[in-house]
Parts: C-alpha cells; structure tokens; sequence
C-alpha cells in the first residue's frame, strides 16, 4: 500500500512544474501568501484529479470534469472537499435537521413525552412500550389512537413525524411551519401619484409591465369599461382599481360582472395575485426574498409564535420541558439536558434512551469541539458564516465512519477565536485517527505547530508563486531561506510588540444600554482616532454589537435598536462599512469594472491614435455593449454548457478564443498589449504597464498593498471571497481623499490573509489613524489585536453565556484580566513576542 501521493509536474494556473510527495494519513498543512497557489494545488490539481480518477473507475467518466494540468498523480485516495460555501439556502432548513440532531429530540418526546389530555387536563404518561431503533422511524406509522386514562377520551397516538415542522402532521397550520407569516406591503407595490405606465406598480416594471398594460387595456375592453394606464392610480374608479390588484379571476371584480367570462388575451392575473404567486414558487429558496421580497413584510406566526409546530404539540413536554425550548437551546445546554435525562426518567424507560445515550452526546460534543457549543438547533442554515457551516459539516463528517479518505479542507479556522481552534485541530486529529488524510489550506499558526507536516507554497503571490518553498516541521521552514511563512516566524520571534499605543483624540463614541440577542452591556466606549479591535470567542456578541447596533444606529441617524443610545457622532464626519457580504453574483461585474479601472482602460485604448483611425470609441472597447465585444459569447470570452444534472460548464468561445473582443479592437495595443491582454494580466502584472496612468496606477499600487495584486482584472467578482471583497473595497476607499474624520468598521479584515500579508494590511489601517480617523475591526488575529491600540474584549462565552463587557483597554491590560480567553492568548504572545 502506498503511503505517499507523488505529484509530478502541476501547472495549473500559476503552478511552476511542481513534483512534492504528500505523506498520507497525515495531518498536512497547506500554507503561503494569499495567491501563492495553495488552492490551485489542493482543489484544482489534487480534488479535480481524485474526482475524476473516481468517477473513470466508476465508468462515469464525462467531459465535465477535465484533467488537470499535471504529468501525473499517484497513489490518490477518494477526496471529499468541505468548502465554506453555503449550498442549503431552503428557509426550512435549520441547523437542528443539517446536522440530524433534531431527528434524535423528536424520537426522545415521541417516545417519552406527557401529554395534556384536551378533554380533561389530565396529564398522560408515555407509554413504555418496547421500541424500534431510531433508524426504524415512525414516520409512516399511520394513524394509530390511544385512551386518555383519566376520561378514556380517544386521542392520537404520537410519532416523531408530529413533532416535525417540515410534515403536516406536526406543522404549525398558520404557517406551515415556517415560523413566520408574511402580508403584502402596499405602500411598497403601489404609488398612488402614479400612473400604472409612469412607475405606481413597483412591481411591473420594463418590457414586462408593458405586456401587462396591454392585457389590462384588453380586459376593460371586454368587460365594457376603459381602463387608462396614464391615470394616477387614486384617480382609478373601484372596477379599474379591483382589476389591477385583484384580477379577473378574484371575488372582488367577479362582483361587478358576474355573468362575464375572460377570454384569451384578458386574463389579467391581478398584481398582489401575482406577487403571492412568485412568493409561494420562491419559498424553497427562501420565501421570495430576492427579488420581490420588499414587498413583503415577514412576521413571527402569531399562533406557534415562531416555534413552527402545532400548540398540542408544543404542550408536550419531558423532563418538563418542551420541544420548542430544547431547540431554543445552545448546544452546550442541550448536552447537558441529554445526560440529565436519565435521572430524571423512570428506570423501566431506560431501555427506550439507549438508541440515543451513546451518540447524541457525541454528535454533540463534536460540534462543541469544532467552536460552535453556542449554536441553537432552531438556527436558520442560510444564516450561517461560511466558516461555521464548514465547521458544522466537518463534525458530521467524524461520525460517519469513513477511512481511508483524503479530506480537503478550505481555511476552516476563518472566524475562530484561538480558544476555539484548539477543538478544531482536536477533531481534525481524530478524522486522521481514523485512518484518513487531512490536508488543509490555512494560515493559522496554531494550526501549523499540530501539523504532521507542513507545506509552504511561494514565495509570492500570482505569477511570482507557484513553486515549493519550504517543507516539513515548522522548525524546518524557519531554517528555510525562501519560506516565507519561515521567515515571518524568525522575524516574529525577535520582534518586540509595539508599546507606542495611541490615545486618541481625547474624543469618544458610546454605546449605552446594549440590549439585542445575547448582548447585555451597559456603557462601551470606542476611543476616537485610535485602532480598536472587538474580540471574543465565537458566538459571543462581536458582530451583533458592531455592525447589528453600533452601525445600524450610526447609519439610520434615528433612535438606534438594541441600544437606549449612542453618544459622541458629532466627532464623525462619515461612516464607512466593510463588512463580508459577497460583491455580487453578476458574470459580467469583474474586479477591472468593480474597480472602476476598466471605464479608464477603455479612455486609454480609444485615445490611442490607432483607435482614433479605426473611428474606435470607448464603447467598442466595452465587453457589456455591443460594438467591439464578440457577439457570440457576448463578451464573456466563455460559453455556458447546460449539463442537465451536472453544474453548467463553462468552455472557452470558439469564436473569440477567450479574448472577449473582435480582432479590429484587439489589432489596438497599448505598450504592445491589447485590451484583451490587460484583462487578462494580474493586478501586480500590470503595474509596470500602467505605471504612466496616474489616475489608475494610485489604485493599482493600493490593491497590491492591500495584499491583491494577485488578482486578475478580467477575474469575475462572484469568485471573490468575502475576505479579498472586504479589501478591494479598502483600497478604493484609500485611493480616495477625504478631510473628514470618518469612522471605519471591518468585519474580520484578515481572513484569508498569511501572517506576512497580515502585517501590510496592518500598515495601512495605520495609515487610516495616522490620517485623522477611527477603524474598529472585529478580529480573531492576535497578530492584529496584538498591534490595536484599544481592545474590547466581548464574551466570555458563545451564545447566553457571552455578550457581556469582559475586559477593555490597551493589549497589556486586558492580557491581565482573567476571565478573557482573548486576553489569556494576548498575554503569551506579548510576553513570546509570537
């Protein structure tokens, strides 16, 4: 048996001819600056390879998955990737039934719930009856009844199918389960002022609303009436006004002609018809809120008030709790509720607990130990960070048994305090126990001190990558001269932390009487002109504190939620937020567009002479116009291939060969390149290139600081991270000039970041103080809070047990407080130096 796989000569994207053996049943660490290359290694060679070689000994080989580019790879494994891409965006998806933890509650209150009987009051006993093994459901067990031993009233029996929100036996019949109800907002969907053709149906706009004005023009006709699309719509009469909002078909305009029918042509389906329509064909992908959902106002059920199941079912309860209250629950607590259980129950249902005493407690534990202890099974999946939904199907991943299997993982400590990685790698160490292979992209120190061996890929980024710098144990990288993950730890471990704290302007922001989820503080102050980080573990309260109250109240510049106010905004003139939303899910929008580079590429080309005489503007050198672009691909320089089952596959345009345009525009070069060319360059390439371009090289230069020169401005924005959006949009944001203090929020800047890349960024947030202004960061790094000149410390745990005030003050003071877990780490690292 093999116990190495053997690449030999990778060149896929910026790849060098690698050849590295990668040492199975290992845990590897896979590490190098931001765009070195570890992820066109570990995902595009390694995955691609394993996927394909899997799938051709299958006899399912498809063209869909394409050989890497590499001479060969050996001894492969079968490969699961666990990305932090959230694919489950269903409303009724929660993560109680992603992770089956809810299918475990649901056989405990089925088999040892007590009841109320409706017709007396009496309480019933479960029954303790012999039963089968959770994999045995209930869920079609029929209807079966039973006698209510008070008044011998004849009752339901109940199964674990009534006790899910997601089956009609259990769903709460208001809100089929949901948990919330939604109403048609009109002030949102209709404009009186307006007429239906100038804009007062929100909703029908373009080509469109055009087809339906026709259709409602033709219905009046047949009905007998005129119906003017140039009225205001409070000018309407009641028939007109029952059309347009009810349609044909509705009660409402059936009253005025009762004797009439619609025919072809007339059958105007009503504008809120229409709206609950797409609503309803939307609620699987998150009930319509794309597109359509301002128009909607979502409310708690009024009737299950948002606990989904029906009232009998919510009475129900064991241990004397009831289903809706475990759920509610953290795990932590629900842990703690499993184990109690059996001393609470009668001996004689002992025997019905043994198909859950030995696996829910450890199903549980690990996704304590993978940082997410503070997660409730009632929380929406689609509300999930990349990083936890990674880390939650990291911890189902060690229950299912598998070996033998090389996992791959994508910077799974993003978002994790240090505390919480110590569980992480404590899981990661079990999956390889088991016999598997773990190799993991990834940044964090800690990470690399538990690694069986470390690979470090460099030693920069983009076409300056690519090659094997450093193998082995950390030591080994440090004795490495071209490492460079080696050489920001010999640096680090001489380098004293900076003691020249500022103290600001004297001036302070203060957050009084924070009251929203978890977080309960009094009074927090955010000193002016200072560096602040918010830290805490996760699940704390830093994000809900920072961008849910503070910003929110900064933005609305009205009475702020979760706060009774905030103190001292006449200091600060703007307010900018970066927070890690994705830039957008447009093809089209690239980082030369998103940038706005490409509007100043496309004024260079076409005042080139040789533009000029082929009477070339700068429209024709625009992938989004017609003109210059090809037409075939319409710009894309790729075509999508629809698969049926399979992902869409893009393949490059026969037409233009990748190249976007026409070949009289890209006969027009600049500096011996093509507009073409330029897309297709790196951030960091072109900088000799557009060095000249003063309005364009000052952004070029800051998006290389900002540690993106790797990037290419052809490259789609929808393959960014949230980490590599956050700081495009610092470096536009630092390529501006402003004389006004403003104040900054960053949703954890680092992510993504190798420690040397931590360092440049850090140098420009001090650029931002040293201008004038403020910038608060919540941040997991200690390498960055270690150079903060202002600490607030949230926590001490995740979920209830968090959202308190732990400690605040400079990095030495808060590394004295006990009770912070950040200050615990930060007083190691001031006194190592590391």
């Amino acid at each position: 048996m093999r116990d190495t796989m053997m690449i030999k000569g990778a060149r896929e994207n910026n790849l060098k001819n690698i050849s590295l053996s990668i040492p199975k049943y290992k845990l590897i660490v896979l590490t190098g600056p931001s765009g070195s290359g570890k992820s066109t290694l570990a995902m595009d060679t390694l995955q691609r390879e394993c996927q394909r070689q899997y799938m051709e000994s299958m006899g399912l080989t498809s063209d869909s998955i394409s050989k890497p580019k590499v001479e060969s790879i050996t001894g492969l494994s079968p490969s699961i990737s666990v990305g932090q891409h959230i694919t489950n965006r269903n409303p009724r998806s929660t993560v109680g039934t992603v992770t089956d933890i809810y299918t475990y509650v649901r056989f405990i209150f089925s088999r040892l719930g007590e009841r109320i009987c409706p017709s007396c009051n009496g309480t019933i006993s479960p029954s303790w009856e012999a039963a089968g093994h959770l994999t045995e459901e209930d869920e079609y067990m029929g209807h079966q009844t039973i006698h209510c031993p008070h008044c011998n009233a004849e009752l339901e029996k109940l199964g674990m199918s009534h006790f899910s929100f997601n089956k009609p036996e259990g769903a709460c019949e208001v809100c089929s389960g949901l948990g919330h109800v939604a109403s048609i907002n009109e002030a949102a969907v209709f404009n009186p002022e307006l007429s239906v053709r100038d804009g007062g149906v929100a909703s029908l706009n373009g080509v469109h609303r055009d087809i339906q004005i026709r259709i409602l023009v033709a219905a009046g006709k047949h009905f007998g009436f005129g119906f003017d699309p140039d009225r205001p719509l409070k000018d309407l009469g009641e028939i007109e006004r029952d059309l347009l909002y009810y349609g044909v078909d509705s009660e409402e305009f059936k009253q005025h002609y009762p004797n009439i029918k619609p025919i072809q042509g007339t059958k105007f389906e009503g504008v809120i018809p229409g709206l609950w329509r797409r609503y309803k064909e939307k609620e699987g992908e998150g009930g319509g809120t794309e597109k359509d959902g301002r128009f909607f106002h979502q409310q708690q059920c009024p009737e299950c008030q948002g606990a989904r199941l029906k009232k009998e079912i919510l009475s129900v309860s064991v241990a004397g709790e009831s289903i809706s209250d475990v759920t509610n629950w953290s795990f932590s607590k629900v842990l703690e509720w499993t184990v109690g259980l059996q001393e609470v129950i009668s001996s004689e249902a002992h025997h019905l607990l043994d198909p859950i005493l030995h696996d829910l407690p450890t199903k549980l534990k690990r996704i304590m130990d993978v940082g997410l202890g503070y997660l409730s099974m009632d929380r929406q999946t689609v509300t999930l960070s990349g990083g936890e939904a990674q880390r939650l199907r990291l911890a189902s991943l060690l229950g299912s048994g598998l070996t033998g299997v090389l996992y791959i993982l994508d910077e799974p400590t993003t978002g994790l305090h240090p505390k919480d990685t110590i569980g992480l790698i404590r899981v990661l160490q079990e999956l390889r126990d088991l016999g598997n292979t773990i190799l993991v992209i990834e940044h964090d120190i800690e990470m690399m001190r538990a690694a069986d061996h470390v690979i470090d890929i460099g030693p920069g980024a983009g076409v300056n990558g690519g090659m094997v710098v450093g193998e082995g144990s950390l030591e080994d990288l440090m004795a490495s001269e071209l490492s460079v993950t080696g050489a920001y730890l010999r640096n680090e471990s001489v380098a004293s932390p900076s003691n020249n704290r500022r103290t600001g302007t004297g001036k302070h922001l203060a957050i009084r009487k924070a009251h929203l989820r978890n977080i309960d503080i009094p009074v927090v102050s955010f000193p002016l002109g200072t560096l602040i980080s918010v830290t805490g573990v996760s699940g704390s309260g830093k994000s809900t504190l920072v961008f849910d109250i503070f910003a929110q109240g900064l933005e609305s510049g009205q009475k702020p939620t979760g706060c009774e106010e905030i103190t001292g905004l006449e200091h600060v003139g703007d307010i900018v937020i970066f927070d890690q939303t994705p830039m957008g899910r447009m093809q089209r929008s690239n980082v030369a567009t998103y940038t706005d580079v490409f509007t100043h590429l496309r004024q260079l080309f076409a005042g080139l002479p040789d533009a000029k005489a082929r009477k070339l503007t700068a429209k024709h050198f625009s992938f989004n116009t017609p003109g210059g672009r090809c037409e075939t691909c319409q710009g894309l320089g790729v075509l999508s291939v629809d698969m049926n089952f399979l992902p869409d596959l893009e393949v490059t345009c026969h037409d233009c060969k990748g190249r976007r345009f026409v070949d009289e525009v890209l006969q027009v070069q600049y500096e011996g390149f093509s507009i073409s060319d330029v897309l297709n360059m790196s951030v960091a390439e072109s900088l000799p290139v557009l060095k000249s371009q003063t309005k364009i090289a000052d952004l070029v230069e800051m998006l290389c600081e900002v540690g993106l020169g790797y990037l290419q401005w052809g490259q789609s924005v929808k393959t960014l991270s949230g980490g590599e959006g956050q700081r495009i949009r610092l470096a536009k944001e630092l390529s501006k000039k402003t004389k006004k203090h403003t104040l900054y929020l960053l949703d954890e800047p680092t992510t993504g970041l190798h420690p040397s890349d931590i360092k440049q960024l850090h140098i420009l947030l001090e650029k931002l103080v040293e201008s004038g202004n403020t910038v608060v960061v919540v941040e997991h790094s200690l390498e960055l809070i270690r150079e903060s000149d202002w600490v607030i410390d949230i926590g001490p745990e995740g979920g209830a047990a968090g959202g308190e005030l732990v400690a605040e003050g400079t990095p030495e003071q808060v590394a004295e407080v006990r009770a912070s877990h950040t200050g615990q780490f930060l007083k190691r690292i001031l006194a190592e130096g590391l």
